[in-house]
């Protein structure tokens, strides 16, 4: 089984929707009751950088990430129904963690 990160940006139209807390917490119980769960966190603020200029403000930077296993990317889109960011129109990038 792989393992795949979903990065939630915050870009939800639905802005409220997409930070509502029950809906959240519905959402981790379903992902709990998959037994393919592997956690994740909100992501603060931060800076982008690059070696010799300094800081940047981030812009349209992930705002949380969850980790899940699935068979195929295929398979881990299934784990994007009931995101509070993606159902209220926001970007969730799906990512494989490549074993290295």
């Amino acid at each position: 089984m792989n393992e795949y990160i979903l990065l939630m940006h915050e870009d939800a139209s639905d802005a409220a929707a997409a930070n509502d807390p029950q809906r959240w917490g519905d959402y981790l119980t379903q992902l709990r009751a998959s037994g393919q769960f592997d956690g994740g966190s909100a992501i603060g603020a931060g800076e982008r950088l690059r070696k010799g200029q300094p800081g940047q403000a981030l812009s349209g930077a992930p705002s949380g990430f969850i980790r899940v296993r699935a068979d195929s990317l295929e398979a881990a889109r299934r784990f994007l129904a009931g995101n509070p960011v993606y159902e209220a129109g926001g970007t969730v990038d799906l990512r494989e963690l490549p074993r290295t």
